[in-house]
């Protein structure tokens, strides 16, 4: 499969786009890379990305990808960035603007970028700088323009902000210039071909090629360690995801929920270390985990005082362990604690989980747990929350939905 990000430069009723095994999507952000769809041996064919409204795809995200062999490349936008960027690692890039990115005849991100509509459309509605410098290199061929005046005109053009840079505005900053020849040339050129100068196009049509081709891009083979980061396995645990009882639930989600509510998780958590210290991910020895605690500080602290590992959610054995416990009426609890929270940041403006003050979840997890503030780092460390800010941040997720029932609650009793 060839999964294709891509939405201001292509049109998706491009015929290109139309090839059979394509994978169209809109235009990546960070965690795409992430989609379990995606799969070794397939390839990803990077043209745009958003980078202004969201966070954009991550260096470490398409690393990783490679990794686990895929296939990447990239073209004519964030594309032609990140492949010049990460061209040591095996990432392919394709056309004359990552060409002009690798061999620094440009370097900036507004080379590239280009405004949007806010409703969500995927066209693009202004210039970019790439585009520009290349109609201006094509007027000069046919002596619209000279070297100078070019120079002059591009520098103009480069001073207007890359979301105000429209059609309206090039033809004002050429009348500015005193370049309504050259602002009269491109019309004519636009009325015939619509697709007059748009280099970005061109390079993601031949990016696309490549892939259908399927012989310009090597596999490469790419150690855990270049991308394995702390950072990481945050952003790939955010992204583990599975279909339970005919419902998608965040698998990071059912486990907090049982760090959270579970009275027995603490064994669990040990018994999680029990199976880490016999199979260590470094390939080391295995040893019983009241051995490596001896080994490591002599027997005299509990296990998650002196070890405090991530779990990686994309693990079917890891998330087996930390869900053993888990019931059917537990995933249905998180997927309406899932449902409240979303249902708050519809409804209330600018909610997000910040909104929700720490005391409040403090008070749920020091009521659930039964201990007292003397007790609560070592309970939530005992529970792998790390320490007692950390679990207040991870139950915040449940709060709308916990109050919100509490109060239902608390109403239906009162009525009776």
């Amino acid at each position: 499969m060839i999964h294709v990000y891509v939405g201001p430069t292509l049109s998706v009723s491009d015929p290109v786009l139309g090839a059979p095994g394509l994978r169209v999507l809109p235009p990546a952000r960070h965690g795409d890379l992430l989609d379990t769809a995606i799969c070794g041996g397939d390839t990803v064919v990077l043209v745009d990305g958003v980078f202004h409204q969201a966070p954009a795809l991550r260096h470490k995200e398409i690393l990783a990808a490679m990794g686990q062999g895929i296939k990447v490349i990239g073209a004519a936008s964030i594309g032609a960035l990140r492949a010049a960027e990460l061209a040591p690692y095996g990432m392919l890039g394709v056309g004359s603007i990552y060409t002009a990115y690798v061999r620094r005849d440009i370097d900036g991100d507004d080379e590239v970028a280009v405004g949007q509509a806010p409703d969500g459309e995927l066209g693009a509605m202004t210039w970019p700088l790439v585009n520009l410098r290349h109609v201006l290199q094509l007027a000069v061929g046919d002596g619209v323009l000279d070297g100078e005046r070019s120079a002059g005109l591009l520098q103009a053009l480069r001073a207007v902000y890359y979301p105000q840079r429209t059609w309206a505005a090039v033809r004002a900053v050429c009348r500015r210039q005193g370049e309504r020849a050259f602002a009269d040339w491109l019309t004519r050129q636009r009325e015939r071909d619509r697709h007059f100068g748009d280099l970005k196009r061109d390079d993601a049509i031949a990016a696309v090629h490549a892939a259908l081709d399927g012989t310009s891009a090597e596999r490469v083979v790419i150690e855990p360690s270049v991308w394995e980061t702390a950072y990481f396995r945050r952003w790939s645990n955010a992204a583990a995801h599975s279909r339970v009882d005919g419902v998608v639930l965040s698998t990071e989600d059912r486990l907090v929920y049982q760090q959270v509510f579970d009275p027995a998780f603490r064994d669990r958590w040990a018994a999680y270390f029990e199976h880490l210290s016999l199979r260590p991910a470094d390939g080391g020895p295995g040893l019983p985990l009241a051995e490596r605690l001896a080994q490591a500080c002599g027997g005299g602290l509990p296990a998650d005082r002196v070890f405090h590992p991530r779990p990686d959610l994309r693990e079917r054995q890891t998330v087996a362990l930390l869900l053993a416990g888990e019931s059917a009426a537990d995933r249905r609890a998180v997927a309406r604690y899932t449902d409240a929270l979303a249902w708050a940041r519809r409804s209330r403006p600018g909610f997000s989980l910040a909104a929700v003050r720490d005391e409040v979840a403090r008070d749920l997890l020091l009521g659930l747990w039964q201990c007292d503030e003397r007790e609560f780092d070592a309970e939530a460390s005992a529970r792998g929350l790390g320490r007692a800010a950390s679990a207040v941040e991870a139950a915040k997720r449940f709060v709308p939905g916990f109050l919100e029932e509490t109060k239902r609650t608390e109403t239906d009793h009162g009525g009776r």
